[in-house]
């Protein structure tokens, strides 16, 4: 272990991606670095769970590649982890929630192809693949893939961030513009009204989308960016930029030095926090005054898993008691040893429910670090007495996505409260 330690402590402070491996050479996990000496070296501090705990312990190398850029790690990453699939990258994971990035390929009219129901969800607005000759990149779950099946297409992944993926293709779409509309659309009477002309969608306003939507670029060179895109996405940067030279100067340069602080900040947010893979949020919400139901969400490395998410119908406590109605939803919480256990836990309410709950958590042997969201005391974290320094900086850390947290069970709980109201009406 102190060896590996010493070997860590020699590694750039630059982007790139690592590989942790046993005796044997096997790949036990694949990551990615803003800086790859300390985000490495953060696996060898006291404040990691345990599953990545085991990992280290079983790990008798490590190795890296370093990137240019920190787009090029996620890619990097997400091409490592598809070839290896190595064991720590997906225990204790359902392989259905990973993301990928789907291009369909020129020619298939994947609007006709694919059924809608392949990017449901608001993260997945502008839902279909584009036209057969004006292809767009799609944000896929794994169980969505088989949809695909009919359907030639470039597949990229696994990732496990919508948000970093949407990120990623902003930054992307700056240098190979691709549009998000419908081709030849959007007719409109000019002024004078003496002829048809077509609107430009906002996206052509700002630069993100070539103009197909009024004809401002041929399929052949739209496809150009698309081809373009398809080998960034598959880390053939080089090759990228080799065809790019003499073609396209700009967009070389543009390629060069890419602008991806969007993809540090929150990104990186979490990864700094070792110990908080899992962060499960509670909240109580009534319907019609009187059924009383508590919502449990949960964030995995800062993102909603929603197919964790769970309403708990309150049989014991009273109406109106929010903290024993707080109380037995948490209580019946943990008494499922076979759920994930939280690294740490979120309630939405100030001192009078922290010292509850710290009540409850001592009465039971809960031995899982939590804090409340004061609403009523601008969103201020109130911890229960007693809690360790590095849980309170871990929290201060994360409060932007405690936030999130907070207002996710939030609306959770009043979405799944209203659903249960109209089926009886």
């Amino acid at each position: 272990m102190s060896n590996l330690l010493e070997q860590v402590k020699q590694f750039p402070d630059s982007p790139g991606v690592y590989r942790f491996l046993d005796a044997k050479g096997g790949i036990l996990y694949i990551g990615r670095a803003t800086s790859l000496r300390k985000r490495v070296g953060n696996y060898f501090t006291k404040r990691i769970d345990s599953r990545i705990a085991e990992m280290v312990s079983l790990a008798r190398d490590v190795r890296y590649e370093q990137t240019d850029t920190v787009l090029e790690a996620i890619i990097l990453e997400a091409n490592l982890i598809k070839k290896h699939w190595p064991k720590y990258n997906v225990k204790d994971k359902d392989n259905r929630s990973f993301l990928y990035i789907v291009i369909p390929k020129a020619g298939i009219d994947s609007r006709r192809s694919l059924p809608r129901a392949v990017t449901r969800g608001p993260q997945f607005r502008n839902d279909r693949g584009g036209s057969a000759d004006y292809p767009k990149p799609l944000i896929v779950r794994h169980r969505e893939l088989e949809k695909f099946s009919a359907v030639k297409a470039d597949v990229f992944g696994p990732y496990q961030s919508v948000t970093l993926i949407k990120n990623a293709l902003k930054i992307i779409r700056r240098i190979f513009p691709y549009g998000t509309c419908t081709p030849n659309s959007n007719p409109v009477k000019s002024p004078a009204g003496d002829h048809v002309a077509s609107r430009p969608c906002f996206d052509h306003q700002i630069g993100l989308c070539p103009g197909a939507c009024v004809g401002a670029i041929s399929k052949k060179e739209y496809q150009k960016n698309i081809r373009s895109i398809v080998l960034l996405l598959s880390g053939k940067k080089e090759l990228l930029l080799k065809r790019l030279a003499k073609a396209n100067p700009e967009r070389a340069a543009s390629l060069k030095h890419i602008q991806d602080v969007s993809l540090i900040t929150r990104d990186e947010l979490v990864r700094r926090q070792v110990g908080a893979h899992r962060i499960e949020g509670y909240d109580i919400s009534h319907l019609t005054g009187k059924e009383t139901y508590g919502s449990m969400v949960v964030f995995t490395d800062g993102e909603p898993d929603k197919e964790a998410y769970r309403l708990f119908a309150i049989k014991e406590a009273v109406a109106g008691d929010d903290l024993h109605a707080l109380e037995e939803m948490l209580v019946r919480r943990f008494r499922h040893a076979e759920w994930d256990m939280p690294d740490l836990v979120m309630i939405d309410g100030g001192r009078p429910q922290v010292d509850h709950i710290a009540g409850v958590f001592k009465k039971y042997n809960i031995a899982v670090p939590f804090v409340g969201i004061s609403k009523y005391g601008g969103d201020a974290l109130v911890f229960p007495g007693g809690t360790k320094l590095s849980v309170k900086d871990l929290a201060r850390g994360l409060k932007p996505i405690l936030l999130r947290v907070r207002d996710e069970a939030h609306r959770f709980a009043l979405r799944a409260s209203r659903r249960k109201r109209d089926r009886r009406m």
